[in-house]
């Protein structure tokens, strides 16, 4: 059995979190009688218990007895219970203060308020921050839970863009944008090989697919060869890498298979898919004797913990002469910091990476999530003068099983 330290400082937040809920829980049931008390207690309690339990199970538990959809299932439910009791104890902290904040004033004032806040009638605001809290932190856990359904909820958008430079031939040109295919995440071959068909019931005349195949290891799809060798375009499947690829996230040598090996795997998977990898390279796309030009780089990002292995350099000389340009690069950031500055020249831009976080509100007129506080250009389209760039919420997932508001995606971009 292997060791882990951080496994042991995350229970100890664990219980030390769970005490301080459990304050609350006394607090708001202070009304109840001494029976109904007894059993919220002990069952508060166990289920801390067994939340602890499941945690140790999965970190030290064989993973080839638990199967990969359970490890998976139980990983995402644990962290999606620590979350919601994080975001409760925000609520609980705030009453704490508050109460803190009058006991100091009361200190000093010959008539004090009372602690709870109360004015002899109706909820205390202590209870009323407490419930509150309580609900905050079961709406959110209750919705993570919803949202495993919706992972294979394949979300269609269409997207009209319209070009002046682009050539009259490519006018009504049809590509299918998708990105993040995750595939060593997948547990139902089935719901994927449905995305698949919606894809080609589309008809498009062009697939770009903008990295991360895998989330570490190129056997990952191994299982899902023969599904996604059914994307099929008349002018082609073209595709990049992105961050998970390279196999920087795990230990290697992996069964034998050093992380080159691996890399070099994972390019042999791109071309027995029948698509065309674009290593920092472009190629020259031709329709009725007019000519643009697809551009495709490793991945490249401007944040310090994802490499830079892009090279627009080798990339764009060459397609200067073409009046139209499409670059693939797999990290949205790689927009403003260097696209925008030195390739002005570059009409359209496709990206994937941040999956929208697989959690925020998309509803007409307003889009949130917590990725956008790490990355500006995050999902959907962004313009800039004449360049555009289009961020894709991902086709797959990778850690929590699911999605909430942010459904996975398919774009069928129409040049005009």
């Amino acid at each position: 059995m292997r060791t882990t330290p951080g496994a042991y400082i995350f229970i100890a937040i664990m219980l030390l979190l769970d005490t301080y809920i459990f304050q609350a829980v006394r607090a708001v049931s202070q009304g109840a009688s001494p029976k109904i008390r007894l059993i919220i207690y002990i069952a508060y309690w166990f289920l801390t218990a067994l939340t602890i339990a499941c945690f140790l199970l999965f970190v030290f538990g064989n993973p080839d007895v638990l199967g990969k959809k359970i490890r998976t299932y139980l990983f995402a439910t644990l962290i999606g219970l620590f979350l919601a009791k994080v975001l409760a104890s925000v609520f609980f902290l705030i009453d704490d203060i508050r109460r803190l904040v009058q006991w100091i004033i009361g200190k000093f004032s010959s008539a004090p308020a009372p602690l709870d806040g109360s004015s002899g009638e109706g909820i205390s605001r202590s209870a009323f921050l407490s419930w509150l809290g309580f609900a905050a932190g079961g709406t959110l856990f209750g919705s993570m839970l919803y949202g495993f359904r919706n992972k294979y909820n394949y979300s269609l958008k269409k997207i009209p863009l319209a070009f002046d430079n682009l050539p009259a031939a490519f006018k009504g040109l049809k590509i299918v944008h998708i990105s993040d295919i995750h595939s060593g995440s997948f547990t139902d071959q089935k719901a994927v090989l449905k995305g698949v068909q919606k894809i080609m019931d589309q008809k498009p005349d062009l697939i770009l697919f903008t990295g991360d195949i895998v989330n570490d290891r190129s056997t990952e799809m191994k299982e899902y060869m023969e599904v996604f060798s059914q994307l099929k375009a008349p002018m082609g499947v073209y595709s990049i890498l992105g961050n998970h690829d390279y196999g920087d996230y795990v230990s290697w040598p992996f069964d034998g298979i050093t992380k080159q090996q691996n890399l070099e795997n994972l390019k042999q998977v791109h071309a027995g898919l029948g698509w065309r990898l674009l290593m920092n390279e472009h190629i020259i796309l031709e329709k009725e004797g007019a000519e643009i030009a697809l551009l495709g780089i490793e991945n490249w990002s401007s944040k310090a913990r994802f490499p830079k292995h892009g090279r627009m350099d080798l990339a764009h000389p060459g397609t200067e002469k073409h009046p139209f340009k499409i670059l693939m690069s797999h990290d949205p950031s790689h927009w403003e910091a260097e696209v925008q500055t030195k390739y002005p020249d570059v009409d359209l831009m496709l990206s994937g990476h941040t999956h929208g976080m697989q959690f925020g509100v998309e509803i007409p007129g307003f889009k949130w999530s917590p990725v956008q506080y790490m990355y500006k250009q995050w999902a959907g389209l962004y313009e800039s003068g004449k360049q555009k760039l289009y961020v894709n919420r991902g086709f797959g997932f990778i850690g929590y099983p699911g999605r909430v508001g942010i459904m996975p995606e398919i774009t069928v971009i129409e040049l005009g």
